[in-house]
C-alpha cells in the first residue's frame, strides 16, 4: 500500500486540478440589463445609412462627361464627321473610332488622317485637307461623339486600402467613411478638374466592408471563427444557419451577442471611430426557445461588428481536458510496460532456450 498511495494522490490531485481549470469553461459574461429597444425578429430597424469603407465595390455610372473645352481629340475617342462632295459609292457621315496611334480611317478611297492631339476646329481643317487629295471642293464637319473620359469613369470600382477609388486619366478620389451622397460629391467635384459640370450616378455593387462573427467554441480544441457579410436583415437563427447550425460539442445554454456599444459607465477598453471609448454589451440567447418554440425574443437582429459566441458543452470541454492531461501520462506508462514485457519475454526466451540446452 505504500507505493500506490502516492500515486493515488497525485491522480486526486490533478482531478482537482482539471476541474478547477473548467470552471471558467462555464462562465457567461455578466449580460447587462436588455431592454425593448434592441431590435428583434419582428421588430427590426433599418441600419444607417451605409458607409463606404475598403474593401467596397463601388458602381459608378457616367451620366453627363464632357470635356472642359477646348478638348483636343486622343485616342480611343469617338468623332462624328460628315463631308459632302463625296464619291457617289463611299459617303463621309457617321462616328469614326480614333485608333490608337492616333489617326482615323475615312475609308479606302480618302485613306487616314492623324487627329490625335487636335481640337475639333483643327480636325475638321485637317480631315478636309486630306479628302481634297480625292475630291473637289469638299465641305466637312467635326464634333466630338464620345470622349475616353466616359470608359474611365464608369464601371466597377474597388475602393482600395487607403480609402481611394480610381478614375484612370483623372486619378484618385478619397471615398472612405463617406455616405454615397458624400461619395458623389467628392467625385463630382475631382472630375470638375477636367470635365464640363460633371454628373455621376454612384451604388454599393458589393457590400464587403460591413460583416458579424460567429464564434465556435471547440471544447478545449482552439476556436472556429466565421467571418459573414450582413445585408441588415440578418437574425441569429439566420447566422447560425449560415454555418450548418450548431457543432457537436456546441453548448444550448451558453450563447450570447457581444455587441460593441458606446461606453455607458466611463469605462473604456480601447478607442473606437472618432476617438469615442467603447465597451461591449452582451445579449444572451435562449437557443431552445428559439429552435424549439419559435420565440423572438432573444432572437436578436445582428449589425455590422456584432459577435454571436457559441460555448462549448463543459462536460465535453471537461472530458477534452481530462484527455489531454492524462494522455501523455497514459502514453508513458504505455510504453514503459511494453519495454518492460519485452525485457520479460527475452528473459523468458533465455531461460528456455537454456533448458533446452540443458536437456541434451
Amino acid at each position: 500500500m505504500r507505493f500506490k498511495l502516492p500515486g493515488l494522490l497525485a491522480y486526486c490531485l490533478l482531478l482537482l486540478l482539471a476541474v478547477g481549470n473548467t470552471g471558467c469553461l462555464s462562465c457567461q459574461p455578466a449580460a447587462r440589463a436588455i431592454g425593448h429597444d434592441v431590435p428583434r425578429e419582428l421588430d427590426k430597424m433599418s441600419l444607417p445609412s451605409y458607409v463606404i469603407e475598403p474593401p467596397d465595390i463601388l458602381l459608378i455610372d457616367a451620366i453627363r462627361v464632357v470635356p472642359l473645352p477646348p478638348y483636343k481629340i486622343e485616342p480611343l475617342d469617338s468623332v462624328m464627321i460628315q463631308a459632302t462632295n463625296t464619291l457617289p459609292n463611299e459617303p463621309i457621315i457617321g462616328a469614326y473610332g480614333v485608333e490608337p496611334d492616333g489617326v482615323v480611317n475615312l475609308g479606302a478611297s480618302y485613306g487616314s488622317v492623324r487627329l490625335s492631339g487636335l481640337t475639333t476646329e483643327q480636325a475638321r481643317e485637317a480631315v478636309e485637307k486630306q479628302l481634297k487629295l480625292v475630291l473637289k471642293e469638299p465641305k466637312v464637319q467635326v464634333a466630338l461623339a464620345q470622349s475616353r473620359g466616359m470608359q474611365q469613369v464608369r464601371g466597377e470600382h474597388l475602393v482600395r486600402p487607403d480609402g481611394t477609388v480610381g478614375l484612370g486619366a483623372y486619378g484618385s478620389v478619397f471615398v472612405a467613411g463617406m455616405s454615397l451622397d458624400e461619395a458623389k460629391a467628392a467625385i463630382e467635384a475631382h472630375l470638375a478638374q477636367y470635365l464640363l459640370k460633371p454628373e455621376i450616378s454612384i451604388d454599393v455593387y458589393a457590400y464587403n466592408s460591413k460583416v458579424f462573427y460567429v464564434i465556435m467554441d471547440g471544447a478545449g480544441y482552439g476556436q472556429q471563427v466565421y467571418r459573414l457579410p450582413i445585408t441588415g436583415n440578418e437574425t441569429v437563427l439566420d447566422a447560425i444557419s449560415q454555418i450548418n447550425g450548431l457543432s457537436a460539442v456546441s453548448s444550448k445554454k451558453k450563447i450570447w451577442v457581444a455587441r460593441p456599444a458606446p461606453d455607458e459607465h466611463g469605462q473604456h477598453h480601447g478607442h473606437g471611430k472618432h476617438g469615442k471609448h467603447h465597451d461591449e454589451r452582451v445579449l444572451p440567447v435562449d437557443w431552445y426557445a428559439i429552435a424549439m418554440k419559435g420565440s423572438t425574443d432573444t432572437n436578436y437582429q445582428l449589425f455590422p461588428g456584432d459577435r454571436i459566441y457559441v460555448q462549448s458543452d463543459r462536460l465535453i470541454a471537461f472530458d477534452n481536458l481530462l484527455a489531454k492531461i492524462f494522455s501523455p501520462i497514459e502514453r508513458t506508462f504505455g510504453i514503459a510496460l511494453l519495454g518492460q514485457q519485452t525485457i520479460l519475454s527475452f528473459d523468458r526466451s533465455l531461460q528456455r532456450n537454456q533448458g533446452n540446452n540443458n536437456g541434451f
